[in-house]
């Protein structure tokens, strides 16, 4: 998949897909969109000290970055899952600035997230722990976790874009795999989303967005 590398308002890059007209993150800042949406939406709300999180799309590795230091900051320990079917090139991972803008000190780590092998457990730090999953989405039945997920960052590309990735179906098996209490969260806050999320069983609700988005999505299972 074709991708073109530009910056965003809070200087991260992000990356442009011609073929979808769409970009990875916020263009009005990847980096304070995904602190909101996903750390402290998602991740702050979960009590749990040890954390099963689940992130369905990989992509630039950022959501992934951010929460392995936020781990080390709150002191909680977390496996993280996450699913990608189209991985970037390592050439390109190597452009992206999140490292120096982000932890100049750490951002070995953030190559280590993409060099890490596919398909097995890796211990990343003593506190984040990273599972990468060759995975179709849209198949994601066939996807057979050794563990149920307290946290869930749904970052997929927006319905209009791939409606395949936003189906009932895939939220049903999403909330199968999830715990009581576990914590969705999706920057897209569409009426047919919440209420697709609301006719599973999800407690919904539609909260502040980031700079640049009126709302997100947080579903509680």
């Amino acid at each position: 998949m074709e991708t073109i590398l530009t910056l965003s308002e809070d200087e991260s890059h992000t990356l442009f897909v011609p073929s979808l007209d769409e970009h990875y993150h916020s263009t009005h800042g990847a980096i304070q969109e995904s602190l909101h949406v996903y750390i402290r939406a998602g991740f702050d709300q979960c009590a749990e000290r040890e954390v099963n999180l689940l992130e369905i799309g990989f992509g630039t590795g950022l959501n992934a970055f951010l929460t392995l230091l936020h781990a080390e900051e709150t002191g909680k320990t977390v496996h993280y899952t996450t699913l990608e079917k189209y991985p970037l090139d390592i050439e390109q991972v190597r452009e992206l600035n999140y490292g120096d803008l982000i932890a100049p000190t750490r951002k070995e780590l953030f190559m280590e997230l993409h060099e890490t092998p596919w398909g097995e457990w890796m211990e990343v730090t003593p506190q984040f722990r990273l599972k990468k999953v060759r995975q179709d989405v849209t198949r994601l039945e066939e996807f057979q976790p050794d563990t149920r997920f307290d946290v869930v960052y749904f970052d997929a590309f927006a319905p209009e874009k791939q409606p395949e990735m936003w189906t009932s179906k895939l939220f049903e098996r999403i909330h199968a795999l999830s715990n009581p209490g576990a914590v969705l969260t999706t920057y897209c806050a569409k009426g047919a989303v919440r209420r697709t999320l609301q006719d599973i069983g999800y407690h919904v609700e539609r909260l502040p967005g980031p700079l640049g988005k009126r709302e997100i999505l947080r579903a509680t299972r």
